[in-house]
């Protein structure tokens, strides 16, 4: 399975990083209380904090967005590239299982599972073989 669509890896990061970009790397790092609000998370009196770890996660999404970005367009970097993204993908996934398990997250949240599961499935198709 690794690798099946490795041939499509550029067009794969393109479509990936507009889409990312657009619904998760954006609104998390300049409006991180609206998208969590959104995402149906209830927010507390306080929300400094919460604001300034959304600024902290949307940057870092950032620059993975621009990782992507750069790897689609030019080819540099794609093996590191898709590497990084599988991490990602296969960290987040056990992230929100345990949030599930845990109960202590919003049912959104819970969802992304089954995207999580999909992304770190589908990277791995479109992952570059190597030579």
């Amino acid at each position: 399975m690794i690798g099946t669509w490795s041939a499509h890896a550029p067009t794969y990061l393109l479509w990936l990083c507009i889409v990312t970009t657009l619904v998760f790397a954006l609104p998390i790092t300049f409006t991180p209380l609206a998208w969590a609000r959104l995402m149906r998370w209830r927010i507390p009196e306080h929300t400094d904090l919460a604001v300034y770890f959304g600024r902290c996660l949307g940057c870092f999404i950032l620059i993975l967005e621009a990782m992507m970005l750069r790897a689609a367009l030019t080819g540099v970097a794609l093996q590191p590239t898709f590497e990084f993204l599988t991490a990602v993908f296969a960290l987040m996934l056990v992230a929100h299982v345990v949030g599930a398990l845990q109960r202590i997250q919003p049912w959104t949240e819970t969802a992304e599972i089954g995207m999580y599961a999909a992304l770190l499935l589908v990277t791995l198709a479109f992952f570059p073989r190597a030579g």
